[in-house]
């Protein structure tokens, strides 16, 4: 197995990330911790339907002469950049520092449509070109969430870089409501709102009230700003960082969530762009609140492979000595959970949040995750005998987050960007069909990615989703067995964009691949394109490192 750098992606429904990392819908931790350490309930970012957009007076703005700029006192701002240290316990900061990183806030404004109005900061970080004289420009980071934080980045993607990065302002950013930016928060008893839907309708009516319940907080506490909490928005943001860096174009590099915000950000501000990597592709016509869907087959597979590995470690873990034996273990916790609610801690964990705890530890193929989840299934299983358990490190920061509310401003921001974004179906009994249909599949994993959320109590999105452009010359990175941005995604986007190019990595269960998993095949296909601005001639399959 690879090892893969202390942090990584984000996704819905994974803890946020506490260094960097990629995060895609589960909890998440800084985008690379994220990916390695995978902390919370993962799970994945590809949402469906893109509509037409809409012409409001800010997309009018957007393509306005330059001497009418309504937003002008944005774009020229000064930013004052001071140190990314917020006190002792800063390790964010530390890193950021020991990295030669300085912070700043930029101001922009609530509601583009008035931008007169009220205003909120964006954070950024940034640690600069050192080679001068090659400079190639900014390049600005989002590790993915939806909502997940970036700031703290720079100093592990600049590693990535080698040689290369040292021709780059490399820029971290808190996304609007997210990190050290203005923040939003629900006041959740939860970090996700991600469930599964139990086995029969009661179970299923269970998470529909807490659906309800979630939404109706984000209302209560929220709901003046919740109709700009959107990607659209957050492209916009990244606009006004763009001109008060002084940049007249920007390069970028997203994942997971961040795959899509980049094609929108290059589909709203057209001629901006210089080089965009997107790993862990979010194909846009998949993009909407119920992003999950279709990803149970990627997870089913990645379950099968980390169950010969517990198989392998029978001695260490107990859970069986072949593949089958330990997947008929973890479908025995499942059943005992149905049962009766497994005490792990200070923690009750019912057939609802099992199945989270499982999602979530598979998004990242590498011995260290993998043992992760193998303590904490083996925590799970001596719970159902009765047991006294204390739970493994990760298992307790899983269980955390999914049943306290220390990271309700993560779960709250993830939400208000899904269910601002598009639409979703508003009765209950369209998930519940889709539930059973899905159980008949797949009855662990079905009833989680089909099961009901807070954006079928959302008010309607502001706008309509973007209509993605017909082209761009970008490098997309995906495992072919990702699974939360499946590798189907990436496929589409490479045939909706000709001009790209798809660096595949073959035979591994990876959610993001540059700079996490250690291949050094796809890492020097991307720093050859970050250095010469030349994507490679076709496409690009990398081969799983062996040993």
């Amino acid at each position: 197995m690879t090892n893969s750098p202390s942090s990584s992606p984000s996704s819905p429904g994974t803890p946020p990330r506490t260094t960097s990392s990629p995060t895609s819908l589960a909890r998440t931790a800084p985008l690379r911790h994220r990916l390695v350490s995978r902390t919370a309930a993962g799970a994945a970012l590809c949402l469906a339907g893109a509509l037409t957009i809409t012409a409001s007076p800010a997309a009018a703005a957007e393509t306005a002469p330059a001497t009418a700029d309504p937003l002008a006192r944005y774009h020229r701002q000064h930013l004052d950049w001071k140190s990314c240290l917020l006190g002792p316990d800063d390790e964010t900061g530390r890193e950021l520092q020991q990295a030669g990183a300085q912070c700043a806030d930029v101001t922009v404004p609530l509601n583009y449509d008035d931008p007169d109005g009220r205003t909120i900061t964006v954070a950024i970080s940034r640690i600069r070109a050192t080679d001068t004289a090659h400079r190639v420009g900014a390049l600005l980071l989002n590790g993915g969430g939806p909502g997940g934080p970036t700031i703290g980045d720079p100093p592990w993607v600049r590693t990535a870089m080698k040689q290369v990065g040292e021709r780059y302002d490399v820029v971290g950013v808190d996304p609007r409501f997210v990190g050290r930016s203005t923040p939003l928060d629900c006041h959740w008893p939860t970090g996700s709102f991600i469930r599964g839907a139990g086995t029969d309708r009661a179970g299923f009516d269970r998470t529909v009230a807490l659906a309800e319940e979630l939404a109706g907080r984000c209302r209560t506490f929220q709901g003046d700003v919740l109709p700009y909490v959107t990607t659209r928005n957050t492209a916009r943001d990244m606009d006004v960082i763009r001109a008060a860096l002084g940049e007249s174009r920007i390069s970028y590099l997203g994942y997971s969530y961040g795959t899509y915000l980049g094609q929108v950000y290059a589909t709203m501000f057209p001629g901006r762009t210089d080089r965009v990597v997107l790993d862990g592709v979010v194909a846009p016509d998949r993009y909407n609140p119920r992003l999950l869907r279709g990803t149970e087959p990627a997870n089913r597979h990645a379950l099968k492979g980390w169950a010969a590995w517990a198989a392998a470690r029978d001695t260490t873990y107990g859970l069986g000595r072949t593949r089958g034996e330990v997947l008929a273990a973890v479908d025995g916790v499942q059943a005992a959970a149905g049962r009766t609610p497994l005490l792990i801690g200070d923690h009750r964990v019912d057939n609802h949040l099992v199945p989270i705890v499982l999602f979530n530890g598979l998004s990242q193929d590498n011995d260290a995750a993998y043992a992760d989840l193998a303590q904490a299934v083996r925590d799970m299983r001596r719970a159902t005998g009765g047991h006294t358990v204390t739970p493994s490190p990760w298992l307790a920061e899983t269980l955390g987050f999914l049943l306290t509310g220390s990271e309700s401003a993560y779960g709250s921001v993830q939400t208000a960007i899904l269910c601002g974004d598009a639409s979703a179906p508003r009765s209950p009994e369209v998930y519940w069909r889709d539930v059973q249909r899905a159980r008949a599949q797949d009855p662990l994993f079905g009833p989680v990615t089909h099961n009901i959320g807070p954006c079928a109590f959302w008010d309607p999105p502001r706008e309509r989703p973007t209509t993605i452009r017909g082209d761009l010359p970008a490098l997309l990175v995906n495992a072919t067995g990702d699974p939360r941005t499946i590798y189907h995604n990436a496929q589409t986007v490479r045939r909706m964009w000709p001009s790209s190019r798809l660096v595949t990595l073959r035979g591994a269960d990876q959610h993001a691949v540059y700079g996490v998993f250690g291949s050094a095949c796809a890492d020097a296909t991307v720093n050859t394109y970050l250095a010469t601005g030349r994507l490679p001639a076709t496409d690009v399959t990398c081969d799983r490192p062996s040993g």
